[in-house]
């Protein structure tokens, strides 16, 4: 990672509705997650009902000093997805293990994004980096210079 800081998305799916359901739990695993995957926690987290009668579910969040953790869910459907952003390294074996836990999918999908590579802590590293993207794009776009 040369930008910003790491971007987890998670998509769980079929995953047991009572889970998935219970803001109590989603209060837990949100109060609990930072500190097992070294983040600092900076407020309690929020957890709220959403949706309507037969589509209802849990939004919740909690503020890290690095910046923030999301889960949705969505129990007629068996589906969970979470964001973990942060300015710091994280690990993300034990937030994907946490997050399995919590909410037992029988599959996950997940990707790590690499934010800010624009507005990285490391310039040279990060400067090299968005000069090729540049120069894949302007290729890609037909928009290549040749000298």
């Amino acid at each position: 990672m040369v930008g910003f800081g790491p971007h987890l998305i998670f998509d769980g799916y079929r995953c047991p509705a009572q889970g998935l359901s219970d803001l109590n739990h989603l209060y837990r695993v949100l109060d609990t997650l930072p500190n097992r995957i070294q983040m600092t926690k900076i407020m309690p987290p929020y957890v709220l009902k959403h949706g309507e009668p037969g589509a209802e579910g849990l939004s919740g969040f909690v503020l890290i000093a690095e910046s923030h953790i999301s889960i949705h869910t969505f129990p007629a459907r068996g589906f969970v997805n979470a964001d973990v952003f942060s300015c710091s390294d994280f690990d993300v074996e034990q937030a994907l293990a946490e997050l399995r836990r919590a909410f037992s999918p029988r599959r996950t999908e997940w990707k790590l994004l690499d934010r800010g590579t624009e507005f990285p802590k490391h310039i040279g590293g990060a400067r090299a980096q968005v000069a090729q993207q540049r120069k894949r794009m302007a290729k890609t776009m037909g928009l290549e210079v040749t000298r």
